[in-house]
């Protein structure tokens, strides 16, 4: 990928935290301390199981080297605005899920460049030679994530109605500009596609059921309610495919690492309608009993 689509990718995904951010506030920090159980369950399933899910899957199918590292990329990024909007449609714990999804952005800073190094000395063949440097990365995500979504919550606080009144627009830009990544993506490495449909489409369609229904079962196991078990069930299982293709693409410049995550963006899409019919339904129906 040439330096301007790079530049291109890059301020397209600080553009989409940066509209996180501005539905955040140091409140949704706070739930933490209020809301432990809740909080440490999903980030738990988040920042552990769902990388050891992926793990499994691309231990155990015959993937290609650049399939196999693109998933374990994926699962590095949980969470992002999209898992936000798709718990607020299935009348989830909103507020939980945005919490889930702040605190995991800040945490992944760390833990999104150790996970990557693993998979690429793990996975990676002879003919793809792709190095990565922990610590100019940790810059790149605290300037592409972390400063957006500072800034997004700042102008919350200082100038509420104004971030409340940019909202839904924000949101509207971010899902297309999300859309218009992953189609470049897909143009970008048309004539691969087929090959790398047909190797990501299973594990990334079995990695988006797995960890969807590993969320919502592991809340209910300990006894939290629908809401928050819808929550942490869409959190689990929808990745940040934005910032995935965008550390493929901009920091480790392989547009094929970012392959399986512009198809796991369909997939996601699917998946998180299915939790928008299956949450309302089942919201309701603890309500009325």
């Amino acid at each position: 990928m040439d330096n301007l689509s790079a530049l291109i990718v890059a301020v397209a995904l600080m553009c989409i935290m940066f509209g996180m951010g501005l539905s955040l506030t140091v409140n949704d920090f706070k739930r933490i301390v209020r809301e432990p159980r809740a909080v440490l369950i999903g980030l738990t399933n988040q920042l552990i199981l769902v990388p050891l899910i992926g793990f499994a899957l691309v231990s155990l199918l015959d993937l290609s080297p650049a399939v196999s590292i693109g998933i374990m990329i994926l699962v590095a990024c949980p969470g992002g605005a999209t898992s936000n909007l798709i718990s607020h449609l299935a009348r989830g714990d909103t507020a939980l899920s945005v919490t889930l999804t702040a605190v995991a952005s800040l945490i992944t800073v760390i833990t999104i460049p150790l996970i990557i190094r693993f998979a690429l000395s793990e996975f990676q063949g002879e003919d793809r030679k792709v190095t990565l440097d922990v610590f100019q990365t940790i810059g790149q995500l605290l300037m592409i994530v972390v400063v957006p979504v500072a800034i997004g919550m700042i102008i919350r606080a200082r100038a509420t109605a104004f971030a409340l009144k940019m909202d839904k627009p924000v949101r509207v830009a971010s899902g297309v500009l999300l859309a218009v990544i992953t189609l470049a993506l897909i143009v970008k490495e048309r004539s691969n596609i087929i090959p790398y449909l047909e190797q990501a489409g299973l594990p990334t369609v079995l990695l988006c059921v797995t960890t969807m229904v590993l969320g919502f079962f592991s809340a209910r196991l300990f006894r939290l309610k629908t809401r928050q078990a819808v929550s942490i069930s869409i959190e689990s299982g929808i990745q940040n495919s934005a910032l995935a293709i965008t550390i493929a693409t901009v920091t480790l410049q392989d547009t094929g690492l970012g392959i399986a995550a512009a198809i796991y963006t369909l997939i996601m899409y699917v998946a998180g309608f299915g939790a928008i019919l299956y949450g309302r339904k089942a919201v309701r129906a603890e309500s009325v009993s």
